[in-house]
């Protein structure tokens, strides 16, 4: 990742953070259609659990500057969803899901430069993410 990256991802996700309960909506919605089979995941009453996905993205993109702070963190992320069930695959799916969600939520302001970044950085964590959770596995 550039450092041109990190301030697109930074920039745009704080246009995200006032509209977080919408784009939390449409994330799940999302994530849902994609794959039904990931609803079983996660609780019944959701709330909790898009606040909680709201945070962790703020804190990822927040500290993009600084990855060796949030790398440990980003791992144990990883390996705590070993005993959810997820399973490498899902990551796609979750990425898909997100930039899925940035498009609707930032509009125009998704542009081919954006969407280049988000990737960049969402392949970057999901990866540090699996192979934590491949080491649980392993």
């Amino acid at each position: 990742m550039t450092e041109k990256q990190i301030e697109l991802v930074q920039t745009t996700w704080e246009k995200c953070v006032p509209i977080a309960d919408t784009a939390a909506d449409i994330f799940y919605d999302k994530l849902f259609v994609l794959d039904p089979s990931l609803r079983a995941i996660f609780p019944e009453e959701m709330k909790e659990q898009k606040k909680k996905l709201m945070m962790m993205i703020t804190t990822a993109v927040r500290g993009l500057n600084n990855l060796e702070q949030i790398v440990g963190a980003v791992q144990n992320l990883g390996r705590g969803h070993v005993s959810y069930g997820v399973k490498d695959e899902h990551y796609d799916t979750v990425g898909a899901a997100l930039i899925y969600t940035l498009g609707q939520g930032l509009g125009e302001a998704f542009t081919d430069e954006v969407k280049e970044a988000w990737v960049a950085t969402y392949t970057l964590l999901a990866t540090t993410m699996k192979d934590a959770a491949n080491e649980v596995t392993a």
